[in-house]
């Protein structure tokens, strides 16, 4: 009866803001969780991508198959040496306050992902030593080193173009009222409550803009967003439940979008800044040891209703990527406590587990608390808002942290910040020179078997110093109306809104 109030009550708030916009066509996306600050250079989370692809056009984007494809750049080459590419920038696109997207202005947003302070891109465009204006339409990158993922890179948030003039003017509150290129300006935002944006007249791809209005709505419990969908106070949710994949289907007003995602679920371990020194930081073999604990499969089945993947490493088992010599490994919890005492630990290991709170994130550290408990691990739960656990981990006040990684296309994008010593979401201050070469080099490197080689040593010492503990890769799983036509899922989990129509 609770949910099923705190439904009504959201979809009789939705139905009050939407009396003020009747004549519109409005879409309504409830969201898993708020997102971060809305500035590309500076954000992190994956709610934050799903709106940035309504507001932010990038240079490049990705299709259905992850071909890169142009977006605000029409084409690039890459000199014999890998150390130039020369961008060509697609004519007659403006910001949205009016202002001419056009190689200076290009040349200023990849700078400031590079220079701003705190930037979260700079160890994306680390390898950029500088940019030249060749004409008014065309820029070239001019790298320190050759940089293998750099166009894969520039098909997310480093690609991101923002308005030069709004940037100068707001500085780090440019994130309170973003200033892009895409199809739809941003207009209000009420932390916790909703993201309006609404559609840009002078877009460049205006005749492929059907929704005048987009409302974003962060609904934190999943059985609340679909509710609210039920009962149309939602057109689109995103992360529906496995478990209730049987009734969106059953369902013939809503509709299912899924693929398999790019990124992964693991568990941070705090190993270089955690402040109490436990076993758990201080010692490979306690890691590997949870690590033993855990049954992979029986999450996904108890859980997830059988429809993930369960995976040991930062690319899922379909990935090219995928080092098919380190397969994952089954639960053997005899091993996990000949590791322990091998380790010297003779009493239960007390671990301060941090769950951002979201539905099933609780209810897989639940199921890997009782398994890790028949090993000897005494995992405490400590709940907290998505971006408070980021802050938390950020200042390594955590131990073990179960966190989601929305996944790039390159394997670089999901192991260099998460691995390489002092990087931004290096979040376990994690430092291992041998890691540290391997990550540089693959960048160094285009060809596929030379790449694979380097991140197969790689892989080798991740999986001895388990840094991250690697669980599963989920399907994204997207509900809607079938009033919402044209809708395609990709995977990296971004809701694009290009095309969309609402009958």
């Amino acid at each position: 009866m609770k949910i099923l109030r705190l439904a009504v009550t959201a979809a009789a708030l939705l139905l009050s803001f939407e009396a003020t916009v009747q004549a519109q066509t409005t879409l309504r996306i409830g969201l898993a969780e708020d997102p971060d600050v809305l500035d590309p250079t500076l954000a992190r989370s994956y709610v934050g991508r799903i709106v940035f692809a309504s507001i932010c056009d990038k240079l490049f984007d990705i299709d259905a198959k992850l071909n890169i494809v142009p977006q605000l750049a029409l084409s690039q080459e890459t000199s014999a040496d890998g150390k130039e590419v020369t961008i060509k920038l697609r004519p007659s696109v403006k910001f949205h306050d009016g202002e001419p997207f056009d190689a200076e202005a290009a040349k200023f947003s990849l700078e400031r992902h590079l220079n701003f302070p705190a930037s979260f891109r700079k160890p994306e465009l680390s390898a950029l030593d500088h940019i030249d204006v060749v004409d008014p339409l065309t820029i070239k990158l001019v790298l320190k080193m050759p940089y293998s993922p750099l166009i894969a890179q520039l098909t997310d948030r480093s690609g991101m173009m923002v308005s030069p003039k709004a940037a100068k003017e707001a500085g780090d509150k440019f994130g309170l009222r973003p200033v892009c290129a895409g199809p739809y300006k941003f207009v209000e935002r009420v932390q916790q409550d909703r993201i309006v944006v609404e559609r840009f007249a002078d877009y460049w791809n205006k005749g492929n803009v059907f929704i005048d209005r987009i409302v974003y709505l962060p609904i934190v419990d999943s059985t609340v967003r679909l509710a609210n969908l039920k009962s149309g106070g939602l057109d689109l949710m995103e992360r529906l439940l496995a478990t209730d994949i049987k009734d969106v289907r059953a369902d013939p007003r809503l509709k299912l979008s899924s693929a398999l995602w790019l990124g992964y679920q693991g568990i941070d371990i705090n190993i270089g800044n955690e402040k109490t020194k436990g076993p758990l930081s201080q010692s490979a073999k306690v890691r590997q040891a949870l690590d033993l604990s855990i049954d992979r499969e029986a999450i996904n089945q108890v859980v997830y209703n059988g429809e993930f993947t369960p995976g040991n490493q930062w690319v899922n088992p379909q990935h090219p990527y995928y080092q098919k010599a380190f397969p994952v490994r089954p639960r053997d919890l005899a091993r996990a406590k000949e590791l322990l005492k091998e380790a010297g630990i003779t009493g239960r290991i007390s671990v301060d587990f941090m769950i951002p709170k979201e539905t099933e994130r609780e209810a897989v550290a639940q199921v890997i608390q009782s398994m890790a408990a028949e090993a000897g691990f005494d995992l405490k739960i400590r709940v907290t808002e998505f971006a408070t656990a980021l802050k938390e981990a950020e200042a390594g006040s955590y131990q073990a942290l179960l966190l989601d990684w929305s996944g790039r296309i390159d394997p670089d994008g999901n192991s260099y910040i998460f691995h390489k010593s002092k990087a931004p979401q290096n979040y376990s201050a994690y430092s291992n020179p041998d890691v540290d070469k391997a990550l540089d080099d693959a960048r160094l490197v285009s060809d596929f078997a030379a790449r694979k080689a380097i991140y197969e040593k790689m892989t080798k010492q991740i999986l001895e110093d388990e840094p991250i503990i690697y669980l599963y890769h989920r399907n994204v799983l997207i509900a809607h109306t079938t009033r919402l036509e044209g809708y395609t899922q990709m995977p990296d989990g971004l809701v694009r809104v290009i095309g969309l129509k609402l009958k």
